[in-house]
């Protein structure tokens, strides 16, 4: 917090240094800071037990900061002999870098038209054949002299041995190619002349010979990229969000019209997070896809599969996809008991429980960090103004008395998420005034419209009971008291 001790030393929220340490933008959870930077470090998975908003998302992103950039490309590679079962390939960083050099070894030499032979710059449509003037081979009619570029590609005496050495090299003559002969010092070489804009690429033996070897690869896909994020939040995703899947197409059986299944192949997050962290929040809520996860996690590798049974796709399987990541599983204390046995068997084997914290002392040390978060609220908005050491105490006072409502005496809430939202609501109140700062009038106008829908209800009709019996049609008063009783829930009399 740099040379500042404590709040009145601070003009405005602006002053207050945030930490470029993602870590340390975490306010009060010491122990989850301190063991998501080891996981990270160490490649083990976290389970984050705690109510929504204390910062169990911020963690998880945090720890991609700390951890390796992906070193491994993932591809699908077309199987021309088992076109529904394509290979997986995967590329280190030195093998896309030597293949990238390799890719610019058969581009070739280009150069000008005027540097090409005279037959070869006039058979591309460079060189007029009548005056001898230069223009681009896209203009048909010589701008110069205004009469027809275009020659007979057939003339020529050895025009047919051309053609039969460059079917040899995997090339014909066209209007976009001439194929000829030159001399390099003793040596009689084929060289290939191709256009390229509004200049010539030349192509020698090697490259030639380079440029067919690459042509007879299998084509590929590249589906999980080098240069992806580390993080990948996978909170609330479907099941072929998850897992992968393999597109439809309703040419799919037909070689000539559809697209080759290859093509058709989309990783899923478990593969995405390939060397980096998979973060699932409420990860309860995926049910039964907790067993993909756990496969995933002891496989390290995950098959992708058509997920429809009336797709094209359906037929397609690519096996032994890499899925070596981190997994940031996040849940509610009420949802533990949900998590699958196996899965969670899984973390702890590997990794660390952690129960977050809902509130910490009030002690000037942590009104600080209070501050802190306050200044990296507004940050992250970007909308709103900064804030006033008198607002900003209203603030840690409301943190103060939220934690009481946990039964947290002499503490401050972390349930932060609430408090965020209460500062941009200040923040719209200064916009709205033209308030180069957030006041202390602001933050109070806020508090007085920024409270939940219940407490709203329990203020206006005296209780949850009540608002259901006045506004509830006679038929949902029944399926809502056998949904939930709340004439038996003491919270909302």
């Amino acid at each position: 917090m740099g040379s500042y001790v404590n709040l009145n030393d601070y003009p405005d929220t602006s002053y207050v240094k945030i930490p470029t340490n993602p870590l340390d933008r975490v306010i009060g959870q010491p122990e989850a800071v301190r063991l998501a930077l080891l996981a990270a470090k160490q490649r083990r998975n976290l389970l984050l037990v705690g109510p929504p908003g204390v910062g169990k998302s911020m963690i998880a992103q945090a720890m991609s900061f700390y951890i390796e950039r992906p070193r491994e490309e993932i591809r699908v590679v077309h199987n021309p002999v088992y076109p529904e079962t394509p290979f997986i390939e995967v590329k280190t960083i030195d093998e896309i870098e030597k293949e990238k050099n390799e890719l610019n070894s058969i581009e070739g030499q280009i150069i000008d038209p005027k540097d090409a032979p005279q037959n070869v710059a006039e058979r591309l449509g460079y060189r007029c054949p009548h005056c001898g003037f230069y223009s681009p081979p896209t203009e048909n009619i010589c701008p110069n002299c205004n009469n027809s570029k275009i020659i007979n590609s057939a003339q020529g005496p050895f025009n047919d041995v051309f053609n039969v050495i460059g079917v040899a090299f995997g090339v014909n003559n066209t209007n976009d190619r001439v194929t000829q002969t030159r001399r390099i010092g003793d040596k009689e070489e084929i060289v290939v002349y191709e256009k390229f804009g509004d200049k010539i690429r030349v192509l020698d033996e090697k490259t030639l010979e380079k440029r067919r070897k690459m042509e007879k690869k299998s084509p590929s896909k590249v589906i999980v990229p080098i240069d992806r994020n580390p993080f990948v939040l996978a909170t609330g995703a479907s099941e072929t969000e998850l897992l992968g899947d393999v597109r439809h197409d309703p040419y799919g059986g037909h070689p000539q019209l559809g697209t080759l299944p290859y093509e058709r192949v989309v990783a899923g997050a478990v593969h995405m997070a390939h060397e980096g962290v998979l973060f699932i929040d409420e990860i309860t809520h995926l049910g039964n896809l907790q067993r993909f996860i756990l496969t995933a996690m002891q496989e390290r590798k995950f098959p992708i599969i058509g997920r429809n049974p009336q797709s094209a796709g359906a037929s397609v399987r690519v096996d032994d996809v890499p899925t070596d990541f981190i997994l940031v599983a996040a849940c509610n204390i009420q949802d533990l008991q949900y998590i699958l046995s196996p899965l969670r068997s899984r973390i702890i084997g590997n990794g660390y429980e952690i129960l977050m914290e809902i509130a910490m002392p009030d002690n000037p040390q942590n009104r600080l960090k209070y501050l802190q978060f306050i200044a990296q609220e507004i940050n992250i908005d970007g909308k709103i103004p900064h804030m006033t050491m008198d607002a900003a105490r209203i603030i840690i006072e409301e943190g103060r008395r939220r934690a009481k409502e946990d039964h947290k005496e002499n503490s401050l809430t972390l349930r932060l998420r609430e408090l965020g939202g209460l500062i941009r609501a200040a923040g719209d109140m200064a916009v709205e005034k033209q308030h180069k700062l957030i006041e202390k009038d602001d933050v109070k106008e806020a508090l007085s419209l920024y409270i939940p829908v219940e407490e709203k209800i329990k203020k206006y009709y005296g209780s949850m009971y009540n608002a259901m019996n006045q506004e509830a049609t006679g038929s949902q008063k029944g399926e809502y008291n056998t949904y939930y009783n709340y004439n038996d829930d003491r919270t909302y009399q």
